[in-house]
């Protein structure tokens, strides 16, 4: 996996003219744009679409330094005007182009490369476990994508489900654990920032099918599941265990994310302090490069 990511640097850095697109990215990463966006910024910090325009800003700084013209330049890193290159450029260093030839003023933002950072050595407690097919039985919505903080569209979501739907969810509810998931899946193709919406459902498992006209289903086909239990502060110690997946655990396993919608769900008990979670990640064997 990091391999890939290092690969991906060394084609950013070849293709920063270009219009650098989330298919050729899938392609270089072997992941869909959703989970490379998430495991990119977890481990970098940053969007990749920030990445992108920082590299570029910082290799327009030296050529600007070198003599080649505000025009040349703002055309040639993909912006539509000199006005809105100048204002990106001055947002980034603090300076106007103009400024950057005049003075020869230098700032820089080098290429990222990634290896395994071995921190505290604390051990994350997961399992893996294949699961049967089952059914998702529920209310969905399409909702902004938001990685951070309470997402208003899911929350309205919640507070929709009427005490009729609650009570047939529950009549069919016959699967661990008993209680509401949450599931996300159909992400919007081709976004690097965080734009475009995501179908976010909240429901219960069951083997059951669903009979009610205003609930809705999806199946889930038998799959691995990688599960990652946590307890703490809520949201505090999920968000954090997410962050781990992706920038830690996922890079240095024997797994990639499979194609199905991912599941989370949280035991209130009235208080934020101490909450149970669980993230239930859909993985496949990595299929090694090497034959022999």
């Amino acid at each position: 996996m990091l391999q890939e990511f290092n690969n991906l640097m060394d084609y950013i850095e070849t293709h920063l003219t270009e219009e650098i697109s989330g298919k050729d990215i899938s392609k270089i990463v072997g992941l869909s744009d959703y989970h490379f966006k998430r495991m990119f910024s977890y481990m970098a910090g940053m969007s990749l679409n920030e990445y992108i325009k920082n590299r570029r800003l910082s290799v327009a700084n030296v050529e600007l330094i070198n003599g080649a013209k505000v025009t040349d330049i703002a055309y040639k890193y993909g912006y539509q005007s000199i006005e809105g290159f100048s204002r990106a450029f001055r947002e980034w260093s603090g300076f106007l182009p103009s400024e950057v030839t005049k003075n020869k003023i230098q700032k820089s933002f080098p290429k990222f490369s990634f290896f395994i950072d071995i921190r505290g050595g604390i051990s994350m407690e997961f399992k893996i476990e294949n699961k049967e097919k089952f059914n998702i039985v529920g209310v969905s919505k399409r909702v902004p994508i938001q990685f951070e903080g309470v997402n208003n569209a899911i929350l309205e979501l919640a507070q929709s489900i009427t005490e009729q739907q609650r009570n047939e969810m529950h009549q069919l509810a016959d699967l661990y654990p008993h209680q509401v998931l949450n599931v996300s899946y159909d992400f919007d193709d081709g976004f690097l920032e965080e734009k475009g919406y995501l179908t976010h459902m909240i429901g219960f498992a069951t083997t059951k099918e669903n009979q009610f006209n205003d609930l809705e289903q999806i199946s889930i086909e038998e799959s691995l599941w990688a599960i990652f239990p946590n307890q703490g502060p809520f949201p505090a110690t999920l968000q954090e265990t997410t962050a781990k997946i992706y920038s830690e655990w996922l890079p240095s396993s024997d797994y990639e994310v499979a194609d199905i919608p991912g599941i989370s769900f949280t035991k209130h008990n009235g208080t934020s302090e101490n909450v149970y979670s669980e993230i239930w990640m859909p993985v496949k064997k990595k299929i090694s490069d090497k034959l022999g």
